[in-house]
């Protein structure tokens, strides 16, 4: 009988070791899936150009040079596409996040006449194909005088990146309990200073998180920076057009440029990694 009882621990043991290995395989498998573009995207950017077109290509890197790099900077202006990216993209995320968390905690906090209308029309905007509405966008901005404008683009993209903003920064505030707000204005807070002393600490994970997801949306988009910017405003992602030529693609001058543009994504994960957490007000109320 002890023999027995003894015998069922080492099993479940065994059973959940073997439970562990498999998702850890399949944690790999996913890894290796995900992450191979970026390797294979790294590793064409420094490999010599023709092994970047050999029709038997290597895995692992045959030699590494910066030739592509300096390639990719003496094709097109780097300089000026990426300083257009990161002004367009910056305002979007600055612009949406005043104006989306506004939005959110008027729809979250107060009730109105329409108010259940406001958050499926929000829903019903995200549904939209973005290229259905290129030419009704273009005539509009030509109307406004906002055509080959970084102040068209950054309205464009604010057109289908705001209503993103709104319904996630609505999600987050619903999870603050009110009994916090209620608490500070108890205490002699205004409800303008209990939302700036309360709320919004513990409101910066989902604006972190969502300013992020706002800036790499207008930083690789590229079908409306396209359309609606000419040559000479171009931006960074609609530079990288410049290596596809009539002799063809010229693609590890290309990779070395798309790697040249992932660094700011890079550097703004770094930066803001350690907010990019939720539930930071569980247990803030108990009971």
């Amino acid at each position: 009988m002890s023999a027995l009882t003894t015998d069922a621990p080492r099993k479940q043991t065994g059973g959940r070791k073997k439970s562990k290995l498999g998702w850890n395989l399949l944690g790999l498998l996913v890894f290796v899936v995900v992450g191979f573009p970026l390797y294979w995207m790294l590793d064409t950017a420094f490999k010599p150009a023709k092994d970047a077109i050999d029709p038997n290509p290597s895995l692992l890197p045959t030699g590494i040079t910066l030739d592509n790099f300096r390639r990719a900077l003496a094709i097109a202006d780097f300089w000026g596409p990426v300083g257009r990216s990161l002004i367009v993209s910056l305002s979007v995320v600055v612009i949406g996040i005043v104006v989306g968390l506004l939005a959110a905690l008027a729809i979250s906090r107060f009730a109105f006449r329409g108010r259940k209308i406001v958050i499926v029309g929000i829903l019903a905007v995200q549904m939209v194909p973005l290229v259905s509405m290129i030419i009704p966008v273009f005539l509009l901005l030509n109307d406004l005088d906002q055509y080959d404008k970084l102040s068209g683009l950054i309205i464009t993209y604010l057109t289908f990146i705001l209503p993103f903003t709104v319904w996630t920064l609505r999600g987050f505030i619903v999870n603050i309990p009110k009994e916090l707000e209620e608490a500070a204005m108890v205490d002699g807070c205004t409800r303008t200073g209990a939302f700036i002393r309360v709320v919004f600490p513990l409101l910066a994970p989902g604006m972190v998180a969502t300013s992020v997801y706002g800036f790499i949306q207008a930083w690789n988009e590229y079908l409306y920076a396209l359309m609606l910017l000419s040559q000479e405003h171009q931006t960074a992602t609609v530079w990288l057009g410049n290596f596809t030529t009539k002799h063809g693609t010229e693609y590890a001058p290309m990779m070395a440029g798309a790697t040249m543009m992932a660094v700011p994504i890079v550097v703004l994960f770094l930066i803001v990694q350690r907010k990019m957490a939720a539930g930071l007000t569980a247990g803030a109320v108990k009971g």
